[in-house]
């Protein structure tokens, strides 16, 4: 009888050994950035127990020695994974906050972090290792004015550093992605002023990103990654889409009206000191996968994509200050082998060389699975070699210490193009005493 109740409990142990083991190897990965506070003290927690019922199993088992053993080892692994992990993490920020000035600054500014406690980026911020800050729901949810004053204390301590203003971002387009509402105000998406005649459309568009604009400079911050820009479709990503919700969120499927009402949008954001960022080139219209866990192709010709998608970004971008958000999707006929946002052919041989455009470009998120999975290291170079001016690491801003390690290793080696970090640098000296964006 007492077999019959121990094999179950084996059987237990040995799954939820094995899927602990694998949470401790990946406790820092993104997926994990909103548990990882306390994760690794149930994963400490859930050990003790596993080893001490292990322990108890194997003692009241002593017949299949070998495989009590190899379950004792199992969760005696679980804690030593966790601590590797740890340790590794540890000293690669050692090495990020110990690199000499002059590096910091020269690889800091290109990047744009996001955080969970101010704690997490203050010495960044005052070393030079960031350009900017990312700001979102969790970090307004003590309230505007303590976001605001927080805001401030990191803007004093570059002053103190005596370091360019940080870039402050957030993610306000209004309807579904309005991550700082409430407490700023709740508005309707764009896409409800499409079906209104020429002047109004523009008119309320321009009234609605002055009075967001209004909001945002309050709070302190310098650059929206609005207005969405992709234009609608009847594409649909399914069960599968679990976090672009593009077809929501798209103004419509005309360019003309997109362009329209992007325009007054971005000149209502900058009537009151904050920039807009046109996003996510090359536009996620047509594309069905969610980039923020798969990898994506547009298999449409440039051909096309210029007389219809890329038409609101170009359009736009030549009407106002913006900034432009370039997206994880691979454009197969320009690059098959990399997304846009790391792509050469797209941001220096498109954006920079046919287009002309030389305002700042920034990537989507870094934490996102189209990129993260898929040769980062070398995806983090590639962008600043193509002429990306600013890295987002926003949803977890833990992983900036391995992509900043990435970036210095590979200043070490000679691998980033020098040439194209300066035309970026001059880019970001283009930004004046508020954190804004000039266009050129």
């Amino acid at each position: 009888m007492k077999s019959i109740i121990a094999f179950p409990i084996r059987i237990l142990l040995w799954g939820a050994g094995s899927i602990l083991l694998a949470i401790a190897f990946f406790v820092d990965d993104p997926y994990f950035a909103s548990l990882r506070e306390h994760l690794s003290t149930y994963i400490l927690g859930s050990a003790v127990l596993g080893v001490g019922l292990a322990a108890f199993v194997g003692g009241k088992a002593q017949s299949n020695r070998w495989s009590n053993r190899a379950l004792l080892a199992l969760w005696c692994a679980v804690p030593l994974s966790l601590g590797v992990v740890k340790a590794s993490a540890l000293l690669t920020a050692d090495k990020v906050l110990s690199a000499p000035d002059d590096l910091a600054r020269a690889y800091g500014r290109h990047f744009i972090v996001g955080y969970w406690r101010v704690e997490e980026v203050e010495p960044l911020v005052s070393k030079g290792l960031v350009g900017g800050i990312f700001v979102t729901r969790h970090n307004i949810s003590r309230g505007a004015e303590s976001l605001r004053a927080e805001i401030e204390h990191l803007q004093e301590l570059r002053r103190m550093a005596d370091l360019p203003p940080l870039i402050v971002t957030t993610d306000q387009e209004g309807g579904l992605v309005s991550h700082l509402s409430p407490p700023l105000a709740a508005r309707p998406p764009l896409a409800e002023l499409a079906t209104l005649a020429a002047p109004e459309r523009k008119g309320k568009a321009q009234a609605q990103g002055e009075a967001l604009g209004a909001e945002l400079a309050a709070l302190g911050v310098t650059l929206d990654f609005a207005p969405v820009v992709d234009l609608h479709s009847d594409i649909d990503g399914g069960r599968l889409d679990f976090n672009s919700f593009i077809q929501q969120r798209a103004i419509s499927s005309d360019p003309t009206v997109v362009t329209e009402i992007a325009t007054a949008f971005a000149h209502g954001l900058e009537a009151q000191g904050v920039e807009a960022t046109l996003k996510h080139f090359p536009g996620l219209g047509r594309v069905p996968e969610d980039t923020h866990h798969f990898r994506a192709h547009l298999k449409v010709t440039p051909e096309e994509l210029a007389g219809t998608d890329w038409r609101p970004f170009r359009d736009t971008l030549a009407g106002t200050n913006s900034a432009l958000m370039v997206g994880h999707v691979v454009v197969d006929a320009l690059d098959p082998e990399r997304p846009a946002s790391q792509s050469k052919p797209v941001v220096d041989g498109l954006l920079r060389g046919k287009w002309r455009f030389d305002g700042l470009i920034v990537t989507d998120d870094l934490n996102m699975g189209a990129v993260f999975r898929h040769g980062l290291c070398s995806g983090v170079i590639a962008s600043l070699n193509a002429g990306v001016d600013l890295l987002l690491v926003s949803y977890d801003g833990r992983q900036y210490y391995p992509i900043m390690r990435c970036v210095l290793d590979a200043a070490a080696q000679g691998a980033i193009d020098q040439a194209a970090l300066e035309r970026s640098a001059q880019r970001l000296r283009s930004i004046d005493g508020h954190g804004l964006s000039k266009s050129q």
